[in-house]
């Protein structure tokens, strides 16, 4: 006898087709952007924000132009993502070079995470990217709200950790995490553009200086 379909399995399996396809369009459309915004990542780092067109960003990718801008309505929106994903990423670096450390002295964390920083900051794609581009594309306000949900974020956690320990006199946070990060730039600077290894161990150690002196015997 031919099995009759009871209109319930029917219903499921329509469903269950329905969310495998919402899967597969949700599945399509992380991968193209995520390959635009590698894409994006590789050409503003290397030739910076105003010498990178749309254009090329999708053929890089390998996604049309359409699909480039339903991920991302206009240029700067996709810059804004690229700066965001770097900052992830740097605070992933920061983040394994104090774990790699094995310290219980939030100091010395602070110390090994500020140089992690200054050694990823020499990045000519961090240059380019968080240092120099970012600031002119997004504005200072929304630059610097980026950096203090990430990076300046993850400064500030560290000295509110090691003031709550007892190793750095009570003081207001921000403007101390503020001159520390204008303090690493300046250095991620110098070291970028130092090709003497000397001048190199020199800019770390004012670094580790600077942080020390703010510990309490």
């Amino acid at each position: 006898m031919p099995r009759i379909e009871d209109s319930t399995d029917a219903g499921l399996d329509f469903d269950v087709a329905m969310n495998a396809d919402r899967r597969t369009q949700a599945e399509r459309s992380a991968s193209t952007r995520g390959a635009v915004l590698r894409a994006a990542r590789e050409l503003f780092g290397q030739y910076g924000y105003g010498a990178v067109s749309t254009v090329a960003v999708a053929e890089s990718a390998g996604v049309s132009r359409g699909a480039l801008y339903h991920q991302f309505s206009e240029k700067r929106e996709l810059f804004e993502a690229v700066f965001e994903d770097l900052e992830r990423d740097l605070v992933q670096v920061i983040g394994s070079a104090v774990a790699g450390a094995r310290t219980d002295d939030p100091v010395a964390s602070l110390i090994v995470g500020c140089l992690a920083w200054l050694q990823a900051s020499t990045a000519p794609e961090v240059q380019r990217i968080a240092l120099l581009d970012a600031p002119a594309v997004l504005g200072w306000s929304r630059w610097r709200e980026i950096e203090l949900h990430h990076t300046i974020g993850l400064v500030e956690n560290a000295l509110a950790g090691a003031i709550a320990a007892g190793r750095i006199r009570a003081q207001p946070v921000r403007p101390l995490a503020l001159v520390i990060v204008g303090a690493l730039d300046e250095a991620a600077q110098l070291l970028a553009n130092s090709a003497d290894g000397e001048d190199a161990a020199a800019i770390r150690s004012v670094i580790e200086q600077l942080i020390s002196g703010l510990a309490i015997d």
